[in-house]
């Protein structure tokens, strides 16, 4: 069964760093395209995605990328058997039984978003192989949807006007990402998100977790001067900072170099991210030993 959900756009931190890519995705969705959303991990992509399905007042459907995705999975499948027996015994000297045994067809979740003009999220889709989504390049260009001989339903299913797609990845040379074939990447526009400015991250802390500014911007000089030491440049400080920020406002951790719960605290969720711990190490330190 398939789970049909609801954006809460509450959790959206409106800035003018987002709303000029939300601005800019919500004139391509409204013009019948989807959207690709390109970034590094931990920049914002899932919740812009979602953000965008509530300003399109649609319900929701959401798809994670995955290695061992099939096409089954997006489509749909035959799943048991359905089975009809009939019992005629009106003359009591004859007995008729009718015994009818039929495949049953379960629709996936691309199939009743297409159907129903729901909006489909398909998050990290390069994490899944390029041919197990072949099944889009004609949901996105022709508007249709060829299920398998097999499905005992018509042979096609034709896409919703109001079927909207949002697609997001990480760039290509992140482990455990495939290449996209240029058919599905044409019949999309690519947005690429960079990390957000400080300004629109302590926005995210302080509105989400409930950080004050100055602490906020305290943690975010600290995790960014961080990362430049170690050229973590594959990643966002957004993430580590919601970590960090988190436990130490819910444990009344004070963000200071002097206080050794947040040294650990730091180190925990710092290093562990680091290609060469020893140099990390020492980088981390001297923040921290700088840091009132």
């Amino acid at each position: 069964m398939t789970t049909v959900l609801h954006a809460n756009p509450r959790q959206f931190i409106s800035t003018d760093f987002t709303k000029q890519i939300a601005r800019r995705s919500l004139r391509y969705l409204q013009s019948g395209f989807a959207i690709h959303l390109r970034g590094p991990a931990g920049a914002g992509k899932t919740t812009m995605a979602m953000h965008l399905a509530s300003l399109l007042g649609r319900p929701m459907v959401l798809i994670y990328g995955d290695e061992d995705l099939k096409s089954s999975q997006l489509v749909g499948s035959n799943s048991g058997y359905t089975r009809k027996k009939v019992v005629d015994n009106y003359i009591h000297s004859v007995l008729k039984v009718e015994d009818d045994m039929q495949r049953s067809w379960v629709e996936s979740r691309l199939t009743l978003a297409a159907r129903e003009g729901f909006t489909l999220i398909y998050d990290e889709f390069n994490r899944s192989r390029p041919e197990v989504n072949n099944v889009l390049l004609s949901a996105l260009e022709e508007k249709l949807i060829v299920l398998p001989p097999d499905s005992s339903q018509s042979e096609y299913v034709r896409v919703h006007p109001q079927f909207r797609a949002i697609f997001t990845s990480n760039p290509e040379e992140y482990a455990g990402v495939h290449a996209t074939q240029d058919a599905l990447l044409d019949r999309m526009i690519t947005i690429n998100i960079g990390e957000a400015d400080i300004e629109t991250e302590k926005l995210i802390l302080t509105g989400r977790i409930g950080l004050g500014p100055t602490q906020s911007l305290k943690l975010i000089n600290l995790i960014r001067s961080f990362r430049r030491r170690c050229e973590q440049t594959q990643t966002s400080s957004l993430r580590a900072c919601l970590m960090i920020g988190r436990i130490c406002h819910e444990h009344e951790i004070p963000i200071s170099g002097q206080d050794e719960d947040f040294r650990a605290l730091c180190a925990d969720v710092l290093l562990s991210k680091a290609a060469a711990m020893a140099e990390a190490t020492v980088a981390l330190t001297k923040l921290l030993d700088q840091l009132p």
